[in-house]
Order: C-alpha cells, then structure tokens, then sequence
C-alpha cells in the first residue's frame, strides 16, 4: 500500500502539528493532500505551502473538494472535533478523528449515531498503540508469556513551554479538561488496548499544583479492569519538567516495561522482567527501538486497512467511549 500512485484524496481540518503528522503519514501511503482547513489564517497557509494543498474557506467547501470516498483527518481543538467529523462523516467520507474524538461523552454519542448509519470507515487517532514496544507488550500479554497481569502502572507528563497557560488547553470550553483528558486519554486507552478490556473508576484525584487556570495539570487514577480484576494506577502530568513515559504491566511471573516513546522522551525500549525458577532476581531482556516515531505512519495505514474492509488495531468509536466515561466520572468526583 505504502508509496501507492493517484491514492485516494484527503482533507485535513485543523492545520496544526497534529494534522501535520497526520498529513506526512497519509502523502507517505500514497494519498493526495486536496484542501485544508483551519481559522488560523497563518496555519492554513503554512500547510497549503507544505503539503501543495487548496486552502478551503470552511469545512462544507473542504469536504466538497475531496469528494467521494475521499478521507478526511479532524485535528482541530477538542470542543470542534466531534461537529467537524460529524459533518464529514454525513457526506459519506472516511474519518480519522484525533483523540478523544470529541470533547465530552454527549458530543462523542452523537457521533457514534451518526457513523452507525454511514457508509464511511471511522476510527480514532490514539497512535500511541501503534508504538513498536506497545505493540510488543500487547502479544506478549497475549500469549500470556509471564502469565496473567495483576497490576498496570504508568506515568506520563511533560513540563508544558513558555506561556503554556494561554494556549487552547487551559480554556475549559475549548478543551473539555486539562492533563487528564490531554495525556490521561493515551493511557486509559492503552489500559485497555493492552488488558483487551474495558477499564473502571474507583478513584481519582486531580490538581492545579503549577499552571494557573480552570484546569488540572495534575491528575491520578486509580481504576480496574473487572473482569480479570487488574488494578491500574495512572498518573499524569504538566510538572513533569523532564518529558517522560513509563508503563509498565505486572503479571503472575514477573514485569513488562515499556519506557520511552523517541525523541524527547527518550530511547523507546521494551523490558521483559522474568521471574525465572521462583522468586528472587529476574531475568532481564531488553530491546531499544530505533530513534523515530513510526506510530503515525503505521496508525495510517491500519485506517486504510479499514477503509478496505480489514479488520483494524486502531481505536473505534466505541474505545474513545471507553475513554471518555472514565474521564467523564474522575471529573463528577
């Protein structure tokens, strides 16, 4: 698929660095940029001049452009995600929607009402699944090489930039919520990517303890998965100073660690800790994934799978839903 010619045509809505990643991924396939749209004027041209793209006056003008069958990636704010999609999901087109698809769990049903009765192939950008070493840990969990998880802990958080309380994250309507609902969503997601279950609130606290504002740049989550009964324990954060990842999932005979995602979170690698002959010090295996992020690309193409007919890795409608309840109750508490 990958480097295939006159591929089907795209549209993004939301010129931002997330559309952009998008936009690289898609032209990478063999998919051809036809019009972007974005109210940011600077935006809007910056990706036309890169992508070689029309630049659309609204969204009904960009879903006109890309036509029949075509695709279109929603990368806007989250309070825009869940009517911009909707609109392009109307007109009968394929959708990659950003995480978390919408900016509360009322906007999201509607959404799902919607593509229930559409013709088109939707999924949900939560690319972290497609990490290499995520996607490691998910086979081995399921051939249950060190027998059944008991325990999932992770963390994840960065330290914001300069003038970071003035951005769109900080305005509760545009954003739905801070950290929790930022990188929070990542990892329920993957809680329950790689517990093939559907994770529950038991607990959660969430802080202001740095950025000023209506939102928390500080949340914890304690929540379980019922069916096998792992305990997960989330934190995630904006005071993180030093960009970090760390997951790590505990099973009967040992650990599963991955740490890292490229770049500024440093080397992605995955650890195998086996108890091995009882208890005592594990056996260490280790493997360091090679610098890059491939998870954007590799994310894209499962959506084109999708689109074909296959069955998919990505994240549907239904695992954002999975997502957002959880967000939704830390929030009530």
């Amino acid at each position: 698929m990958r480097g295939e010619k006159d591929g089907p045509r795209f549209g993004v809505i939301g010129a931002g660095l997330i559309g952009g990643k998008r936009a690289e991924a898609l032209v990478k396939l063999g998919c051809r940029p036809i019009a972007v749209f974005d109210p940011n004027d600077d935006k809007s041209a910056r990706f036309a001049a890169s992508f070689g793209a029309a630049r659309a006056n609204d969204v009904d003008e960009l879903l006109e452009a890309v036509g029949n069958d075509g695709i279109v990636v929603v990368a806007t704010t989250h309070v825009a995600l869940a009517p911009a999609a909707e609109r392009a999901i109307r007109a009968g087109l394929n959708v990659l929607v950003e995480k978390p698809g919408a900016i509360n769990l009322h906007y999201l049903d509607g959404l799902i009402h919607t593509a229930a009765r559409a013709k088109g192939h939707t999924q949900v950008g939560f690319n972290h699944r497609f990490h290499p070493a995520v996607r490691v840990a998910r086979g081995d969990l399921q051939r249950e090489l060190l027998g059944s998880p008991i325990l999932v802990r992770a963390t994840y958080g960065h330290g914001g930039r300069q003038g970071y309380e003035e951005e769109w994250r900080f305005q509760k309507d545009v954003s739905g919520g801070g950290e929790l609902l930022d990188q929070g969503s990542h990892l329920i997601d993957l809680a329950n990517y790689l517990l093939a279950g559907s994770v529950e609130h038991v607990y959660s606290s969430l802080a202001s303890l740095y950025w000023p504002g209506a939102v928390e740049d500080n949340a914890f989550l304690h929540l379980r998965e019922p069916r096998r009964q792992v305990e997960v324990w989330l934190h995630v954060s904006w005071t993180e100073w030093k960009n970090k990842f760390l997951l790590e999932v505990f099973c009967e005979r040992g650990k599963l660690v991955v740490e890292g995602l490229g770049g500024s979170y440093g080397p992605e690698t995955y650890r195998v800790h086996e108890m091995v002959g009882g208890l005592g010090p594990p056996v260490i295996r280790s493997i360091e994934f090679p610098p890059g992020d491939s998870s954007w690309l590799d994310e894209s193409e499962d959506f084109m799978r999708g689109i074909g007919g296959e069955a998919t890795l990505g994240a549907k409608l239904d695992d954002a839903r999975k997502v957002l309840s959880v967000v939704e109750r830390a929030y009530q508490k």
